[in-house]
């Protein structure tokens, strides 16, 4: 069960080792993209591609949905990156339902686990398989794998690194279950810090804040949804910064332009800013975008 990219290496990675994977359950097809054409999800895609059947459910709670699961029969349910599975559906395996996470929980339980670790700070996250329980991101641990986050590491490159590293937990997962030798570790409930959704109010930037974490929040955003700052009533949104020089005093939020490079100040020293998008343009580098949009230093960003 799973919808988004994220879930793709895992289903092609169950299928490459010849484990019978008897149906997958994705998001019904949906308008995407700018023109909002509707297309099927990334992970529908890849079941065609298998040539695997397919539901894919308006609802979770459809008498019909828990039908047609239990009249397959399966012997687990291995959920990537899908909705929050009611009991009466993760229940139906013998061998139980369990999830892969995109953090080493209890640490950034919630929907944006990838985001939320870098906005943070975090130097170190990883990926986690779980069996399934009532509460969502509670459920006993089986597996969990580290990695360090890299200074210069954004929600996109961390993202497309846990997806790898996820499949091959699920892999080893679901051996350790065939085998009936999975663990069944506790989370500590004192470890836990949520990770909610991301909502427009937690993409504006705070200039006021200290550069570095001005900088996580910029990365922890980047390129989706893209953190953003307002310059004359729109926004541009920032994907990419660097720390400048020290020597640069600026108050926050104020603009220096200098030899085709775009600085701003922050809480305790300036960023520059490597690469930012025009409001209906593409993104480009800070020199691409003083070419063709009027930004002087002594201005603000709000």
């Amino acid at each position: 069960m799973g919808t988004p990219e994220f879930a793709v290496p895992s289903l092609d990675i169950l299928v490459a080792h010849v484990l019978p994977v008897i149906a997958v359950v994705t998001a019904p097809d949906k308008p995407r993209g700018r023109g909002q054409e509707v297309l099927p999800s990334p992970v529908k895609q890849r079941a065609v591609h298998h040539r695997i059947p397919l539901l894919q459910p308006e609802s979770l709670k459809d008498p019909t949905f828990a039908a047609d699961l239990r009249r397959l029969a399966p012997d687990l349910i291995v959920v990537v990156a899908f909705r929050i599975l009611p009991p009466e559906i993760f229940a139906i395996p013998p061998l139980g339902s369990f999830n892969l996470h995109a953090s080493l929980l209890p640490r950034y339980r919630g929907a944006a686990p990838i985001n939320w670790a870098i906005i943070r700070g975090e130097t170190e996250t990883g990926v986690t398989t779980f069996f399934l329980a009532e509460k969502v991101d509670t459920g006993a641990v089986i597996m969990q794998e580290r990695t360090p986050i890299g200074v210069d590491e954004d929600a996109g490159s961390l993202h497309d690194r846990l997806a790898h590293m996820g499949a091959d937990a699920v892999l080893r997962t679901v051996m350790l279950i065939e085998t009936g030798t999975a663990p069944r570790m506790m989370q500590d409930g004192s470890l836990v810090c949520p990770a909610p959704k991301i909502f427009k109010e937690h993409c504006l930037i705070a200039w006021d804040k200290p550069a570095g974490e001005v900088r996580n929040h910029i990365r922890g955003l980047s390129p989706h949804p893209a953190a953003f700052a307002r310059h004359g009533g729109k926004p541009l949104k920032i994907y990419r910064t660097a720390f400048a020089d020290a020597a640069r005093p600026l108050p926050p939020g104020r603009i220096l332009v200098d030899g085709g490079r775009l600085y701003v100040g922050a809480g305790d020293r300036p960023l520059e800013i490597l690469e930012l998008q025009q409001e209906g343009r593409r993104r480009m580098t800070a020199a691409e975008f003083l070419r063709g949009y009027h930004l002087a230093s002594g201005e603000h960003f709000a």
